[in-house]
């Protein structure tokens, strides 16, 4: 299931956050409430969850979606966890309904901790760049071609188990009729040494904040490793979506890419035709409209935990 799945009436976390600290409150949810969010969190999540440890438990692989369990390091048993963020007393709870060591007693139920001070440069640096990334003009001419710089002239491919849709010979021959213009370092990073000098920029880690931006397939898809670097002091439901959002930029990622994915019910985007590259480009605008709204939900959840951090120095 992909689809983005927001709460009824969702509040407004960072207004919620502000009245709070001005009234020195944490809300409170009864017990049927936050375990009712709970449930519906766990069944969201074991429909993505759920494959991929039957997969792992044959010693399988899903081309396409094991990447999310893979590349990010959120575990499965993370992503089950269900918590709704910072401020807030789940009542009549005890320390056996949560993960230990980041909850504590609170009036007559449990609330997180305070978020560490310790992580306040992470949060201030993610903020910023949050915020500097969806500000910047998008640019909707990459055409996916990250995939296809990955092997560029490599003798070994990266996806051994599924085949190529075109020759070497003609992968190379697009690869080196088109201009390069990867922004999002952890995917250039992964090019192929004879592809990297063609991109139109030598990234470094340094230079994110200065080049990613908001119609970046990998940029979106990393709002969920956003979301995973401050769990449990965010909402799951926030985390939730933003997993589905990056199953989607996968989806399109790997469909644009030169491997044939048929056999895994995945028609190819043929960015090697005119007509591919506009559906393309057709689909990374749907991926970044809808990243939208979810990097400002994420932006406020950082600004929440980053007032926490800051109150304790």
């Amino acid at each position: 299931m992909n689809e983005l799945i927001p709460l009824d009436n969702p509040p407004d976390w960072d207004d919620l956050a502000s009245e709070n600290e001005a009234n020195g409150e944490d809300r409170s949810l009864t017990k049927g409430i936050w375990q009712e969010r709970a449930q519906k969190h766990q069944a969201r999540v074991s429909e993505w969850v759920d494959p991929f440890l039957e997969r792992r438990s044959r010693h399988s692989r899903h081309p396409v979606y094991d990447f999310l369990f893979e590349y990010y390091s959120f575990r499965p048993a993370q992503m089950l966890r269900w918590s709704p963020g910072p401020g807030v007393i789940l009542e009549d709870a005890d320390i056996n309904d949560s993960a230990a060591g980041v909850w504590e007693q609170a009036r007559a139920g449990l609330r997180l901790k305070t978020f560490p001070a310790t992580r306040r440069p992470f949060v201030d640096w993610a903020i910023d760049f949050l915020q500097r990334t969806g500000e910047r003009t998008p640019n909707f001419s990459c055409f996916g071609l990250h995939e296809w710089a990955m092997v560029y002239r490599e003798r070994v491919v990266r996806h051994q188990q599924v085949p190529l849709r075109l020759s070497r010979a003609s992968l190379d021959a697009f690869v080196e009729s088109q201009q390069l213009c990867c922004t999002h370092f952890d995917a250039f990073r992964f090019f192929s040494e004879e592809a990297k000098p063609r991109n139109f920029a030598q990234l470094e880690r340094t230079l994110t904040t200065e080049m990613d931006q908001p119609a970046c397939i990998h940029a979106n898809m990393d709002l969920y490793r956003f979301c995973y670097k401050i769990a449990p002091w965010i909402e799951s439901e926030l985390l939730a979506d933003a997993f589905a959002l990056a199953r989607l930029a996968r989806e399109l990622d790997m469909r644009a890419s030169p491997y044939d994915l048929t056999a895994f019910g995945f028609e190819p985007i043929p960015i090697e035709t005119a007509d591919g590259r506009a559906q393309y480009v057709r689909l990374q605008r749907e991926v970044a409209r809808a990243a939208e709204s979810i990097r400002e939900r994420v932006l406020h959840a950082y600004r929440v935990v980053g007032r926490s951090a800051r109150a304790l120095n």
